[in-house]
């Protein structure tokens, strides 16, 4: 019998693995997902990748967030999971995270982290942790409606919940 490969998932202690993800052909598939309970007050975020049959959920929060601070932390936390370079297709149902990372980090970045009226992008620190942890991979940012029974989204969305559990 082989070895086993190593994983694309770096361990970490917000982790459920559900079998490790090895290394293959295809994209790594990474569902997220942000949660508060107020707005701001509790968050959770959360995250499910998977590769081939294998997956690993991920999850944790925070006890005074907002909820877009908490989509975008699942995105972060889903990509410094992998273990080394790949491609990634990123699903989350949050415009402001799909629009912010593909469309507008550009005009922020040539305006020095204002927006187009001139003010401090919100979440900067994140938008920058964000664009850290996808550098090393291929990403497609795709958006999808949340809260309309996509299975990939519904357990992100469970997750972030377990997260705000975790938190307060």
């Amino acid at each position: 019998m082989n070895a086993p490969q190593d994983t694309l998932l770096q361990d970490g202690t917000k982790t459920e693995p559900s079998g490790a993800l090895e290394s293959g052909q295809g994209a790594v598939i990474l569902y997220a997902d942000g949660a508060c309970r107020g707005n701001p007050g509790p968050g959770g975020w959360g995250a499910l990748l998977q590769h081939g049959s294998k997956e690993r959920e991920l999850y944790g929060g925070e006890s005074m967030t907002t909820n877009n601070r908490m989509e975008l932390r699942a995105v972060i936390e889903g990509l410094k999971a992998l273990k080394r370079p790949c491609l990634v297709q990123v699903f989350t149902d949050s415009q402001y995270v799909q629009k912010g990372i593909s469309e507008w980090i550009k005009a922020w970045k040539a305006r020095g982290w204002l927006t187009a009226d001139r003010k401090p992008v919100k979440n900067a620190d994140l938008w920058h942790e964000l664009e850290s942890a996808a550098e090393p991979h291929q990403v497609s940012w795709h958006w999808v409606k949340g809260h309309a029974g996509h299975p990939g989204n519904e357990r992100a969305d469970a997750l972030a919940n377990r997260g705000i559990d975790v938190a307060t």
